[in-house]
């Protein structure tokens, strides 16, 4: 048995780790300022790009240096909280977005912005996995492993919208600067919580040299294929330098597949991908998490463009989903996770994120917001946070202790992949669909008016033709979520981890106790 199992029935996170829910407020709000910074800025950058005199060509990299550095880093991150420990990590990954967060709010040009939003994603790539496992190690009890994750996962999945909340209003009354500043007291508040709360359980760290081949190709290769996604958007699929980068991101990870089935200690040992429930979660996560960041952008847009909406009426506008997601994740996940499978769960969440995305397709110019945006966020939300919270817990399930950081951080990798994925590739579907609606259509347009009035048919087109594509995706999550995750039901008493039978026993959605 792993030593995750063999602790269980008394071990000290469990039962002698009186501080692990005092630890669990402080692992939410780092989460919280991780996740809400990836959409905190969106809002922001208008304004970020007048004062320090931004180029349109150059404004994606405000965005684009913070994903390329979390992408490429997340691996390495994970690796280095499990050599670290995963409370040291956690604190210096804390300390250090709190200084790249001033430095942003303060910068003077676009040098120092993409430097500060750069260091962001560095650090953040090194606090996010280990505050996946940190939970992963602490809560062990079953139905305590349930509630943390389903806290957890409604913040990781719901984070995001907050972000456009905060963002609209500190940018509105305040200032674009607020957006980054806003993180140093959250940074500071979970450091010294973590400093003086968390204690962390013996016995679960890696301690083998680190696998410096397998650190420089994972992100170099990860590195490639998110910039060649966030190049596509820009530039087009055909660019020689988009193609190039996937070319090159597809030799350097299989290239690392390779050097990590032959090292002695590999930064990313291929048993944590290749047992089908986490193989599963890993692929189904990314590939919902595509269709969910590009429908945030979109719904952004039709509604500050078409419906008019000011930033802040436009943050709140997403509150449904948030409630959506908090309810999904906290109650109905949370609640069944103990009785149910995971694909039983996280199947139907997928389902009916997607219902409530199929209700999205049928937007147009007049559209109400309370009988279709409304109904379409709040299934999306309460889909997504039903899926969220066992898709958070299985895939850090029945690993062994050491490798708890780096499997963490492949559940951040798939849902960073995605997230750029997602951004690129419907963006592009959108803005294809809109100019051949426009050149369709505009030429029956005599007056300017009818003109700006199929410019906004078109634009309300693409986002329509993208969502399809997103109904799509989660429907495919789901299915992928069905085939590949068979974990036994929870009353099962075996728990998978050990090197030695990682490849026969299913690991199941809670550890005996």
């Amino acid at each position: 048995m792993s030593e995750t199992a063999s602790k269980a029935p008394g071990a000290p996170a469990t039962s002698g780790d009186a501080n692990r829910w005092k630890a669990l407020v402080f692992i939410a709000l780092a989460q919280l300022m991780v996740v809400l910074d990836a959409t905190i800025v969106n809002i922001a950058l208008p304004s970020a790009q007048v004062d320090l005199g931004i180029s349109d060509g150059n404004r994606q990299w405000v965005v684009t240096a913070y994903a390329l550095a979390f992408g490429g880093l997340l691996l390495f991150g994970g690796r280095i909280a499990d050599l670290w420990g995963r409370k040291r990590a956690f604190v210096v990954g804390l300390i250090g977005f709190a200084g790249a967060s001033a430095l942003g709010g303060a910068a003077t040009n676009e040098a120092m912005m993409f430097g500060a939003r750069a260091l962001q994603g560095a650090f953040g790539a090194l606090l996010a996995p280990a505050a996946l496992s940190l939970l992963a190690v602490m809560f062990t009890d079953a139905k305590e492993r349930a509630k943390a994750f389903g806290i957890y996962g409604a913040i990781a999945g719901g984070g995001g919208a907050v972000g456009f909340i905060l963002g609209g209003v500190l940018t509105e009354y305040m200032d674009w600067r607020w957006t980054f500043f806003v993180n140093i007291p959250f940074a500071i508040v979970a450091a010294l919580g973590a400093y003086f709360v968390i204690r962390e359980p013996e016995g679960g760290r890696n301690r083998n040299p680190l696998d410096i081949p397998g650190v420089l190709l994972s992100t170099l290769g990860l590195v490639a294929l998110v910039y060649g996604f966030t190049r596509a958007e820009s530039n087009g699929w055909g660019d020689s330098v988009t193609v190039g980068m996937f070319v090159a991101s597809a030799v350097l990870l299989i290239a690392f597949v390779v050097t990590e089935a032959k090292v002695k200690a590999p930064l990313l040992p291929l048993r944590v991908v290749t047992d089908r429930n986490r193989g599963g979660i890993y692929l189904s996560l990314g590939i919902a998490i595509i269709a969910m960041f590009g429908t945030f952008l979109f719904l952004t847009y039709y509604l500050q463009v078409v419906k008019g909406f000011s930033p802040i009426k436009t943050g709140f506008a997403f509150m449904p989903m948030i409630v959506g997601m908090m309810v999904g994740s906290t109650q109905i996940g949370t609640r069944l996770m103990t009785r149910l499978p995971a694909r039983l769960l996280m199947g139907p969440g997928f389902l009916v994120a997607a219902v409530g995305m199929l209700l999205m397709t049928q937007l147009e110019i007049g559209s109400s917001y309370a009988s279709t945006i409304l109904p379409a966020m709040l299934l999306l939300g309460l889909g997504m946070g039903t899926a969220f919270m066992p898709a958070m817990s299985l895939a850090t399930l029945g690993v062994e202790p050491r490798d708890a950081g780096v499997a963490s951080a492949m559940v951040n990798t798939s849902q960073q992949v995605g997230g750029a994925i997602g951004t690129a590739l419907l963006n592009t579907i959108a803005a294809s669909a809109t100019t051949a609606y426009i050149k369709d259509h505009i030429g029956s347009a005599t007056s300017k008016s009818q003109q700006q009035l199929v410019a906004l048919e078109g634009q309300v087109h693409g986002y329509t033709n993208a969502i399809w594509f997103a109904v799509g995706m989660l429907v495919l999550a789901a299915v992928i979520v069905v085939t590949l995750v068979n974990a036994g039901r929870p009353d099962t008493s075996a728990v998978a981890g050990s090197a030695e039978g990682a490849e026969d026993e299913v690991p199941v959605p809670v550890v005996a106790h």
